[in-house]
């Protein structure tokens, strides 16, 4: 990477790698490091772009396949009431994309996962390698 461009993404600083999930293809799935919204998940695309503009066609569809595949998963997983899907990029200009289950436990179900205000969950390690093992279990993973 040159000094002028730095991708927390590309030098592997960010998700944690200890969260990692597995490969779909044209991303990487990968546990977000908050697990306040129990299952929320993060799909990485494999190359650097920041626009969905800068895709094929048909790297747009895959990436849409990819999504739908991890929030059908974790639909299996936890008792979800609704997906929350979201690109943003404004602090890592990577296409990364957000896949965030919804529970009906939901403290505030009509907000958007970023305003609501919480303390951070990270996973034990047991905890962590057993919603990694399901995880993978669900997307047929080994």
């Amino acid at each position: 990477m040159s000094e002028l461009f730095s991708c927390k993404i590309c030098e592997h600083v960010w998700p944690p790698q200890d969260h990692y999930i597995g490969d779909l293809g044209l991303t990487k799935a990968y546990l977000f490091d908050d697990q306040f919204f129990a299952g929320w998940t993060v799909l990485i695309l494999q190359v650097h772009r920041t626009e969905l503009f800068q895709l094929t066609r048909e790297e747009r569809m895959g990436l849409i396949e990819e999504i739908s595949l991890v929030g059908e998963a974790l639909t299996e997983i936890f008792e979800v009431k609704k997906i929350n899907s979201e690109l943003l990029g404004n602090q890592t200009p990577h296409i990364h994309w957000h896949v965030v289950p919804r529970l009906h436990s939901d403290p505030d179900p009509l907000s958007p996962v970023w305003c609501v205000s919480h303390e951070p969950v990270h996973l034990s390690p047991k905890l962590l390698k057993e919603r990694l093992s399901l995880f993978r279990g669900s997307l047929g993973i080994s």
